[in-house]
């Protein structure tokens, strides 16, 4: 399907290619080529505006974008799945004796004479330290997952570290690898490895290795970049000065790139497609999308948002949700959905409506799923599972519990007018539906103590985007394992935010992590993503591709699915930079 208006869109797998011209020569190979330097300002607008810049701490991908500018791991995929080297001198492999052949340990190699951007040298001690962070329960680290299956990491020699798996590993290319492997200093973090991790300075004003360091940072406001002179190629970065800046909307942050001029990039541009396509047409600047993992999705509650336990824990597992913790209701649920009327009237040619919970890459999307818009059917599910309008007011009950549903979502002008067609969906099928929009900064923002984050899912349903992070999805599907659930004991981490626990789910994904076959491996990851759907444990909208606009005198920009989109910033740099 092929758009005038959208410059390119990349089709998310292994096989990912370009499908249409760009204006832009953007396809680099590795993470290391870097532009000349062309000395001026680089202005981005950030319509959800970052608020920490650790990603092992955040839940939101403005978070992550953002610290990726300073942030780097050892390695990260390339559009086309190629795993290339950031940190690491070389990608380890059978070959170069950097894999071993049971799949059991990785060594990494680190490139020679790196820095940080204080000056201090980057070490080994730096990837354990990384590892120890993370993993550290009294961190509460978003990141956690990814290094499950690691027993230990120790250093071999002062710039090589190697990771024990537990089992063999078919995974091995996850840990401190893309987005989610972002390397971290040990001398600014050995003092809050702990409780106290929110509470580290270096959380707001990161030392990296990357392009850029942070000289001043505005939480929920505004970052501002300058040159790191340690970087590794520092005499080639292109701008003297890079500003994120936050606020406004998703529409507005569109108008300052395609229509007034005002800025050169714009992030996440989640804003109906006939408003889109008028901005566009200004000629100031073009919109770049890439189809990759991302969905838009609705979250059910599988526990009761309204009960407490003795120490005020809510959506506390102790409580089932008094009506979705029934599969027929939220099959009713489903069916009262028009994903394709969200699909096609909200988002257009930057999504597609989907069933499916895993979307890329394509060997992994499931054939098995359908999905269905019908209010008839809908309504007999809950004639058959007992929910009749008994008192007359025009809301199902049974048992004396009304289906009354609060649906939360993040601000933002097509998420409301979602919540809108779902609904007048919900409405038609006897529920009552309270809507409910919280600003990004607040709902993303993963901090224990505020109780509107998607952690803690103070409603009965809630609707955002995610993806996985890299080729493999192991880490993705593990989103719905029980291990995976926040609550008050864990500080509220973890990505399970629905609550859903199944013996069956857990089993598959555990074998998953374990099959070294790829094709037995490529069924277990359908199978998972069959158990979700078909029981309606997650009700999957909108294939959403990652949509961006950047000014006409911008180039270099090269779009990944597997990593943030500020990947290669390194690159940018005005038109006929020399």
């Amino acid at each position: 399907m092929t758009q005038g208006w959208i410059s390119g869109r990349v089709i998310a797998g292994f096989c990912i290619s370009l499908l249409a011209t760009m204006i832009f020569a953007a396809c680099g190979g590795g993470g290391e080529d870097v532009p000349s330097s062309s000395p001026s300002n680089l202005k981005l607008m950030y319509w959800q505006a970052p608020t920490i810049l650790n990603p092992h701490l955040s839940t939101g991908f403005k978070d992550s974008e953002a610290s990726r500018i300073t942030l780097e791991p050892l390695a990260t995929f390339t559009a086309a799945g190629e795993l290339v080297p950031v940190l690491a001198a070389e990608i380890p492999s059978a070959e170069n004796g950097g894999l071993a052949p049971d799949g059991t340990a990785v060594t990494w190699i680190l490139k020679p004479n790196l820095k940080w951007s204080d000056g201090e040298t980057v070490t080994a001690d730096d990837i354990i330290f990384t590892y120890e962070f993370v993993v550290n329960p009294d961190v509460g680290s978003t990141t956690a997952g990814v290094y499950e299956i690691v027993e230990s990491v120790a250093a071999i020699a002062p710039n090589q570290i190697q990771v024990k798996f537990t089992a063999p590993n078919p995974a091995w290319n996850l840990p401190f690898v893309g987005a989610e492997g972002s390397i971290l200093p040990k001398h600014l973090f050995a003092d809050f490895n702990g409780p106290n991790a929110r509470q580290a300075p270096a959380n707001l004003q990161p030392v990296g290795t990357g392009p850029y360091r942070v000289v001043e940072f505005k939480p929920g406001d505004a970052v501002i970049f300058e040159p790191n002179p340690q970087y590794r190629h520092a005499e080639q970065i292109p701008y003297e000065r890079v500003e994120i800046k936050g606020g406004g909307d998703a529409t507005s942050a569109a108008r300052a790139v395609l229509q007034t001029g005002d800025a050169d990039y714009a992030y996440n541009l989640q804003v109906e497609a006939p408003i889109l396509k008028q901005l566009s047409e200004a000629g100031k600047g073009e919109i770049i999308s890439v189809f990759g993992s991302l969905s838009e999705r609705l979250l059910i509650n599988h526990t009761d948002p309204n009960k407490a336990t003795a120490d005020g824990e809510r959506s506390s597992l102790q409580y089932p949700h008094p009506f979705f913790s029934d599969a027929k209701v939220r099959e009713a649920l489903s069916l009262a959905i028009d994903r394709n009327a969200i699909a096609d009237q909200l988002y257009g040619p930057t999504g597609q409506a989907t069933s499916n919970f895993l979307v890329a890459p394509d060997q992994y999307v499931s054939p098995n799923t359908r999905y269905t818009f019908d209010i008839e059917a809908a309504q007999k599910l809950l004639d058959d599972a007992g929910w009749q309008d008994s008192n007359g007011d025009g809301v199902r009950d049974k048992d004396g519990v009304e289906m009354t549903v609060l649906f939360q979502t993040s601000v933002n002008p097509l998420r409301q007018k979602t919540q809108e067609i779902i609904k007048q969906g919900l409405e038609a099928i006897g529920m009552s539906v309270e809507l409910k929009s919280i600003d990004a900064s607040i709902f993303f923002s993963s901090d224990p103590g505020n109780e509107d984050t998607v952690e803690h899912f103070y409603a009965d349903l809630q609707m955002y985007t995610t993806g996985n992070l890299s080729p493999d999805p192991a880490n993705y599907m593990k989103t719905f394992t029980c291990n995976e659930i926040p609550q008050k004991a864990n500080s509220w981490a973890g990505e399970n935010t629905s609550r859903f626990c199944d013996a069956d789910y857990d089993e598959l994904w555990e074998t998953s992590t374990r099959e070294l076959n790829p094709e037995k491996r490529r069924q277990l990851f359908i199978e998972m993503n069959d158990l979700l759907v078909d029981n309606f444990e997650v009700v999957p909208l909108v294939h959403r591709a990652e949509v961006i606009a950047i000014a006409e005198d911008l180039t270099g920009v090269e779009l990944t699915p597997w990593d943030m989109r500020t990947w290669k910033i390194s690159q940018w740099q005005p038109k006929g930079g020399s």
